[in-house]
């Protein structure tokens, strides 16, 4: 981890689906210019239909796995952005700790909800990443920048 640029972090409930689709693609969208994790409150298991809806999108995620958000508390990671990503999360991730210097909340739905064929569950999963997509592109100048300008 390089220290020099900002550490973003997405958060979600389980850590499967939207806070991987957003990982992914800021990694894709920033290259170098930021540290980026993803992380659960209750981690699970990586959606295999996130994997396949940034496939799609030529971002390489089958390596993803859930991780729990106490690892990086726990660990002291400096967190510039924490970005819970849904409103699970949202009423019950830590509201603050002491390395998180700003926090955004951008509530998504939930494509593993969707019920129906293969093909109507990723339809939901492709929704969902143009929808974060759009909004990293939107906030991507402020996402890879430290906070307070430094």
């Amino acid at each position: 981890m390089d220290d020099m640029k900002p550490n973003v972090l997405f958060l979600c409930t389980h850590n499967s689906a939207r806070s991987v689709l957003a990982e992914g693609l800021l990694r894709d969208m920033a290259g170098d210019r930021v540290n980026v994790f993803s992380a659960g409150v209750e981690p699970g298991r990586t959606n295999p239909l996130a994997v396949a809806a940034l496939a799609e999108v030529g971002i390489d995620a089958s390596s993803a796995v859930s991780e729990g958000v106490t690892d990086y508390i726990e660990n002291g990671m400096v967190v510039h952005h924490l970005v819970i990503v849904c409103d699970g999360a949202a009423g019950r991730c830590p509201t603050s700790w002491p390395t998180m210097i700003e926090k955004h909340v951008w509530a998504f739905e939930d494509p593993s909800r969707v019920e129906g064929s293969e093909e109507e569950r990723l339809a939901a999963f492709r929704a969902t990443r143009e929808l974060i997509k759009a909004k990293l592109e939107a906030e991507l100048e402020l996402l890879t920048s430290m906070p307070g300008g430094g």
